[in-house]
């Protein structure tokens, strides 16, 4: 994987498709900005949570084409691409093989069913389905109230539990019933196995290069287990596929969400992958909002001294993960970026209300700064010169606001939106006109070709106060930022 930066973006996200973004990459201003190119999982047939339920992974035409991939290829773009491990999509083959069919489905065994996985731990109830005892499930890790069960009818009548860990909704229409949702793939089925080879074989044809795996740590699961980063079967299921990619030539990043006290991402990088930096964006805002990188440098000291290698960020399609920060920065910075960023118009997102188990701030990166162009130029310009692999949401490059016509149209849950919005050409040509587009496509230019950024680099960092300083050697080059957390103002010397 080359270490230059990389765009993120939907299919959709400039114009109406991957055939207008891959314009938008082709334009002279663009230039020798990225080398990596990571397309969110909407350009598949997918049904519901903007791509991440999956219906295939044949591309939908509307907004992705091969001709499109090809031409990404053509700019000398690594293509990164996502396969969603844990779950598929009611609305996929092999769930509808089973509607159809019930026990004398070939799929019978794809996704879990709840009453033979606990068979022998907890007792029937008159609804139809197992209830685990206590012990068995006091550690479980639950994403939504209740057992993460879906009741499927099979064609004789026989209502039979699923498990379901995300998304669910069941209705009745014209004496039928209808399901939407995300069901759990049972990874003791070769079946199953034998699905993720095809499609990573498929996503190695679309030209990636890069596999994001999407719900990973939920796949391995097992009675009395947390059911969230099982060891040693997480470790154990990522080798395997590893064995699968490795065929492929693909590159594997496990994406993990866990708070930096459980060093989680230490363990991922022992195992030899990179890792998503899930703590650089709240440590950049704790460093530009507390007027000192003295966490921030702390972190780089430990990458730089462990090699972990990694992915970074500022933005993503998903929300700032200010709660994976525990641990690395105290309770109460924590809570003060939180209440920060949402006196600037950012949504908390918790877990059924338990606000101190798993919960991110949804806005845009350049709304949580206070929309000050200053800031958001600083923390690129850090973010730039940190170690590891820039990752830039599209919507922090053109200096994208919070988007609550997006959440308000997208209704109960659509929170997210606000950081998800479709910019059309004209728009997107308009920000790149602006001061603060301009200078951001200046440090990805200087990211991309300064000779001191190649691999092999040796990478100091230094914190002095309020100024933190970034040095980047390699042979005979040089490059130095400056930053200072009060001023808001940095410098680079080459």
């Amino acid at each position: 994987m080359n270490n230059k930066a990389m765009l993120n973006l939907y299919p959709d996200s400039i114009g109406c498709s991957l055939q207008d973004a891959t314009d938008f990459l082709s334009l002279p201003e663009l230039q020798n900005c990225f080398g990596s190119v990571y397309v969110l999982p909407s350009l598949y047939h997918s049904d519901l949570d903007r791509g991440f339920c999956v219906v295939d992974y044949d591309l939908n035409e509307d907004l992705a084409t091969t001709e499109d991939l090809e031409k990404l290829k053509a700019l000398g773009l690594d293509l990164k691409l996502d396969i969603v491990l844990n779950h598929a999509s009611v609305q996929s083959l092999q769930f509808q093989d089973l509607l159809k069919n019930g026990e004398k489905s070939e799929y019978r065994d794809f996704f879990i069913d709840w009453n033979a996985f606990w068979t022998g731990c907890g007792e029937m109830t008159p609804e139809g389905y197992i209830q685990p005892e206590k012990q068995y499930i006091k550690d479980m890790f639950f994403r939504k109230p209740g057992l993460p069960i879906l009741m499927v009818r099979f064609p004789n009548g026989r209502e039979v539990p699923y498990w379901n860990t995300f998304y669910q909704k069941v209705w009745e229409e014209n004496g039928e019933r209808k399901y939407l949702g995300q069901m759990d793939l049972n990874i003791r089925s070769e079946k199953v196995w034998d699905f993720y080879e095809e499609t990573l074989q498929k996503l190695a044809a679309y030209g990636a290069k890069i596999i994001r795996l999407d719900a990973f740590a939920y796949a391995p699961k097992a009675p009395g287990r947390r059911n969230f980063m099982n060891e040693p079967e997480t470790w154990e299921t990522l080798a395997r596929i590893k064995k699968l990619a490795d065929r492929e030539g693909l590159t594997l990043l496990p994406e993990i969400h866990a708070s930096y006290g459980e060093g989680v991402y230490k363990k991922i990088a022992q195992q030899g992958y990179m890792t998503y930096d899930f703590f650089l964006p709240g440590l950049i805002l704790d460093a530009i909002e507390n007027h000192s990188g003295e966490y921030l440098a702390e972190w780089a000291t430990e990458l730089l001294r462990d090699n972990i290698r990694t992915v970074n960020m500022l933005g993503c399609h998903d929300g700032i993960p200010l709660l994976d920060l525990k641990g690395l920065l105290p309770d109460e910075r924590i809570e003060g970026l939180i209440d920060t960023v949402v006196s600037r118009g950012g949504y908390v997102k918790n877990l059924h209300g338990a606000k101190n188990i798993y919960y991110q701030v949804n806005a845009t990166y350049f709304s949580a700064l206070g929309e000050n162009e200053n800031k958001l130029l600083l923390a690129r310009a850090i973010q730039l010169f940190m170690p590891g692999k820039p990752q830039v949401w599209y919507l922090d490059l053109l200096a994208g606001t919070n988007d609550y016509e997006a959440m308000r149209l997208a209704g109960e849950g659509g929170h997210k939106e606000i950081n998800r919005t479709n910019l059309s050409t004209q728009e997107t040509q308009r920000r790149l006109s602006l001061p603060v587009v301009q200078k951001q496509l200046e440090l990805l230019r200087l990211r991309n070709t300064h000779p001191a950024f190649r691999e092999g680099a040796e990478i100091t960092v230094c914190n002095d106060a309020s100024n933190l300083t970034i040095a980047w050697r390699n042979g005979d080059s040089r490059i130095i930022l400056n930053a200072d957390m009060k001023s808001y103002q940095y410098k680079i010397v080459s």
